[in-house]
């Protein structure tokens, strides 16, 4: 059977934490701070957008560029909270998740050969889209000691004369870590420099808590070598919605709507009318789930100082990604011996590339209750070793 399989497709090693989700499926009474998932409901203004769009029998297709109203308010959401100018019509795609925006964006700009920068550790989609795409990757491992932020010198030293692409996935799943606005003015320079196109995923906005979150986009000259990506499952609590969206000039964004249209169609249409609401109302909501996060945050810093386990502030999304060094096993070693004997899942920094062997993603998307009664199995399973 293998010699009709892709090779390609084969070689792509699924992902690390669905491995550790479908074991937490297995067990029962499982504290599982794993899947990146908001344990808020998506708010209930937007349900019942959604519940409404359903009533009145909205379940055609939209255009493949989704509804216009939707792109709309995209544009002015983009305006209004980080200075991002784009046009509702040529420049903005409804897309199926922002994982299926950093699909197309792959296959809209590689050509076979090209070379496409992944900083690691990282969400674990890049990766296997790049390689679909036929693209060599090439990888920068972030350090724990620059507070896994990326720099234009270790940009500069990965670039040659085939690099492409930049895919800049900041604030960072799995590290939490983000990029100032000076770091992002630095990368910039070196982009322009050496005619790189930047996929910057910005799914964790919202979910900053120190300062301003700012795009890569907003900086002089980078607007039209940038796509956008970002989508509704983090900061409106709607994963389940499958709803996200790309900007980018209207060139790229009539290249990845080819695609769309002939792949998807389009994005789901009660989703789109949602999704509208949450936009023109959902600020709120966003205030009360990152206040909640934050708290979250700190209580697992706080914990992790008290217990003697090492880890740099994260400041964006809502993940912490402490170091398990020092107790002489892998991460994937780590994690699989606290779930058998604490009944607690996390997912190993190695799912997230090669620079997050030593540490674990944990996850507090979850309530502080489940934190708690998780930080407690935590501290008496690094008592024993």
């Amino acid at each position: 059977m293998k010699s009709v399989l892709s090779k390609k497709v084969l070689d792509i090693k699924p992902s690390g934490i669905r491995k550790f989700f479908d074991l937490v499926a297995e067990k029962k009474d499982v504290i599982s701070l794993g899947v990146g998932e908001p344990d808020f409901d998506t708010p209930w203004h937007i349900r019942e957008e959604g519940i409404y769009a359903f009533e009145k029998g909205r379940t055609f297709y939209t255009s493949n560029s989704g509804l216009k109203e939707l792109r709309i308010e995209i544009c002015n959401y983009l305006k209004r909270k980080f200075n991002l100018n784009y046009d509702a019509l040529t420049e903005t795609l409804v897309t199926v998740g922002g994982s299926e925006a950093i699909d197309l964006a792959m296959r809209a700009l590689i050509d076979e050969g090209d070379e496409v920068i992944i900083p690691e550790p990282c969400y674990v989609s890049y990766k296997p889209c790049a390689i679909l795409a036929n693209a060599k990757v090439v990888t920068i491992n972030l350090k724990v000691d620059n507070n896994f932020k990326l720099t234009a010198d270790e940009l500069k030293e990965a670039i040659t004369d085939k690099t492409k692409i930049l895919v800049l996935p900041f604030p960072n799943n799995p590290t939490g870590a983000i990029l100032e606005e000076k770091d992002l003015q630095e990368i910039a320079k070196v982009c322009i420099d050496n005619d790189i196109y930047v996929i910057t995923d910005e799914i964790y906005a919202e979910l900053t808590y120190s300062g301003k979150h700012h795009s890569i986009a907003e900086v002089s000259g980078m607007k039209d070598r940038t796509i956008y990506i970002n989508g509704f499952s983090k900061a409106f609590a709607m994963t389940g919605w499958r709803l996200g969206y790309a900007c980018a000039n209207s060139e790229i964004i009539k290249q990845m709507t080819k695609i769309h249209q002939f792949a998807i169609m389009c994005a789901p249409t009660i989703s789109q009318y949602a999704a509208i609401e949450a936009l023109k109302n959902g600020d709120k909501d966003i205030e009360v789930m990152r206040t909640a996060y934050n708290e979250r945050r700190r209580f697992l810093m706080k914990s992790f100082d008290e217990m003697g386990l090492p880890c740099f502030e994260p400041y964006g999304a809502f993940y912490v990604f402490p170091c398990i060094k020092k107790y002489g096993m892998s991460s994937e070693e780590f994690a699989m011996k606290f779930l058998e004997e604490e009944n607690v899942a996390v997912v190993p920094g190695s799912a997230f590339g090669d620079s997050g062997e030593g540490f674990l993603r944990i996850s507090y998307a979850y309530s502080i209750e489940n934190l708690k009664v998780a930080v407690e199995k935590l501290r008496k399973f690094v008592s024993k070793l």
